[in-house]
């Protein structure tokens, strides 16, 4: 029936299914929005170009479409920072001479301070630098209220875990990344281990990766020490078989001439050699002409002698670097009494040690010693050089936003901007609501404890954290966890975790395989749900700003994504919060399907119906000649 009837190609007609009558019968948008709850057209927001630093321009054209709230787009940090001062000002001025409202959205920085290659922490000050400049540009825009700055929670970072949907619907880890925090490299564990090796009763034992980062750690700490006591134990044979030639030399005269002690004479030449060498080269010419076999000898111990001392002295070196790693790891104070005490033991004897060769098999036993002591020390907990990727990176990035959060209260106090921390796309680092959560929560203790150390109260700085630090929850991004095998309550499970921390909503649907940035209801993302869930967590819904984030829609139909939006969201078109509601207008035909323009009468709609006669073909009075006769088929003369 509607096929017929629609005879205007792309055009959407109240007779369609999706805007019957029906519909207002039952009382419901396209997403299903009651019109109790359809939110206002004031409540959603368009944002401007990222491409420009024009944002003044980019503000005015999108004013012209009657939106009530703009997100200024930072995304690129040369073009935030190519903004004029003064445009921001202006920007400001514009907004209390119209009466919108602004938001912010930060430029794409890692926060954790982790690279290409590996983390440095001062990349992570440079990103928090980054981010202070945007926080400080924020406020021009809005030097008397809180402006919203959207951050996200990474940018370039490794995704710490890789979750699938496992056949159970519980989360399986398919590998996780894993950093070095000592030196800031960083790599990914993948599932491998003892799950087809190692069975119960035929069954497979499910790989935990977390569990597997534990026995890395001990594999690797249990190697160091071996690679330590291997290097002693090669210096010792080196010094057992110079010993073994000493009853041979006690028989050279020769050797008298050289030195008292005929069998540490390889001592004195080793000293000349590592002096003098030109010196103990003509020493043991001389000792040649006397004597060739005890010259054979003296260079074959000295030469042992050097072997044994570098080992030995290459040993005790990383025996140091083991103690320091395991004194800073030490997680318990009595571990921690337990090193100082090996350290007062051995480090007095070994400074006496270590530069007198004559001492190197006692070097030797004292590093043995201290290795056997803090074997025993570290057995149980051994330093944990390989940490999961996501446990440090929410701690250095939490760092950045507790920083950044304190310093914009300290500079505006009760007008300073909010921090709101974003999900990233499923598949980039840090785009899960329990690493968003966790990151809130730690940037948050941070704040509240940096803040009284600088004498703020307990309970301001709880307040302020609170108020300062919260979630932008982009539902486009999490629904691309379908790519992954979850499926819609998965999703919703993530909104539900998050929700005490959402500040503001990001829009955008899709199909959850790729991030094409379409209007609300043109893919699969549960909409309606997710703004259920977040009513449920006390938050106002319909005063929440949403931002519509439709770049690639744009991109393709060069076509602003606002009347669809508001369609399919249902919102009435004037501020009574009552009919006519936007998608039943343009469902009648006002703007006539994607790109029939926009409003309820657009010019579009008087080129294809005409507003007169000037329309019709001229068989019918009009002004359009040539034309085929409708009926027929036949040309007019």
């Amino acid at each position: 029936m509607a096929d017929s009837i629609n005879f205007y190609p792309g055009a959407r007609y109240s007779f369609d299914s999706e805007y019957s009558e029906s519909e207002t019968q039952s009382g419901s948008s396209p997403l299903g929005f009651s019109y109790e709850e359809r939110f206002p057209t004031e409540s959603f927001a368009l944002t401007t170009r990222p491409d420009t630093a024009n944002q003044l321009k980019e503000v005015m054209e999108k004013l012209n479409t009657g939106v009530k709230t703009i997100e200024i787009t930072g995304i690129s940090p040369k073009v935030l920072e190519a903004i004029p001062e003064q445009h921001f000002e202006e920007i400001n001025r514009l907004k209390k001479l119209v009466g919108f409202n602004l938001t912010l959205h930060g430029p794409l920085i890692e926060p954790t301070g982790i690279g290409e290659r590996q983390w440095d922490e001062s990349q992570r000050k440079n990103a928090e630098n980054q981010m202070s400049l945007a926080i400080d540009r924020a406020h021009k825009l809005d030097p008397d209220g809180n402006i919203v700055v959207t951050f996200h929670s990474s940018n370039g970072l490794p995704e710490p875990r890789t979750r699938v949907k496992g056949k159970d619907n519980e989360d399986i880890d398919a590998r996780i990344a894993v950093i070095n925090e000592r030196t800031g490299q960083f790599g990914q564990l993948p599932r491998t281990g003892n799950e087809h090796f190692e069975k119960e009763e035929g069954k497979e034992i499910e790989v935990d990766l977390i569990k597997e980062v534990e026995e890395t750690n001990k594999k690797r700490w249990l190697d160091e020490i071996t690679q330590v006591s291997i290097g002693i134990t090669r210096g010792q044979e080196q010094i057992t078989e110079i010993t073994q030639f000493r009853d041979i030399l006690k028989k050279n005269d020769t050797l008298k001439k050289l030195v008292p002690e005929k069998e540490d004479a390889y001592l004195e030449l080793y000293k000349l050699a590592k002096d003098n060498p030109e010196q103990y080269q003509t020493a043991l010419e001389n000792i040649e002409l006397e004597d060739k076999d005890a010259a054979r000898i003296l260079k074959r111990q000295v030469n042992g002698l050097s072997v044994a001392d570098n080992f030995i002295k290459n040993s005790y070196s990383q025996f140091k670097d083991l103690f320091n790693e395991a004194y800073e790891a030490a997680e318990s104070d009595q571990d921690k009494k337990e090193l100082e005490k090996i350290r007062n033991d051995i480090a007095p004897k070994v400074l006496g040690y270590k530069d007198d060769p004559a001492k190197i098999s006692d070097l030797a036993e004292e590093v043995t010693r201290g290795l056997r002591l803090i074997d025993s020390v570290t057995k149980k907990n051994p330093p944990k050089i390989w940490k999961p990727l996501e446990e440090f990176a929410i701690e250095k990035a939490s760092e950045t936003f507790a920083n950044v959060a304190l310093q914009g209260f300290q500079k505006y106090k009760d007008s300073a901007p909010i921090i709101s921390i974003e999900n990233p796309p499923v598949g980039m680092g840090l785009s899960r609501a329990d690493e968003i959560r966790k990151m809130i929560v730690k940037s948050q203790e941070k704040f509240i404890e940096k803040a009284m150390k600088e004498g703020v109260s307990e309970d301001e700085a709880k307040k302020q954290a609170e108020k300062l630090i919260g979630a932008t929850w982009d539902v486009g991004h999490i629904n691309m966890m379908r790519k992954y095998g979850y499926d819609e309550s998965d999703i919703l499970k993530e909104t539900e975790n998050i929700a005490p921390f959402v500040k503001h909503v990001h829009l955008s649907d899709n199909f959850g395989m790729e991030h094409t940035e379409l209007p609300m209801g043109m893919g699969n993302v549960p909409t309606k749900k997710h703004f259920e869930l977040l009513k449920q967590y006390g938050k106002q819904v319909e005063k929440l700003k949403k931002v519509i984030e439709t770049g690639d829609w744009y991109q393709h139909f060069q076509v602003s994504p606002l009347s669809e939006t508001l369609a399919a969201f249902g919102s009435p078109i004037y501020s009574m919060q009552m009919a006519p509601y936007w998608n039943k207008q343009i469902g009648a035909g006002g703007a006539g399907g994607y790109f029939a323009g926009f409003g309820l009468n657009p010019d579009y709609h008087h080129s294809v119906y005409g507003a007169g006669f000037a329309g019709l073909p001229t068989e019918l009075g009009g002004q359009i000649p040539g034309q085929r006769n409708r009926l027929s088929g036949t040309p007019m003369e």
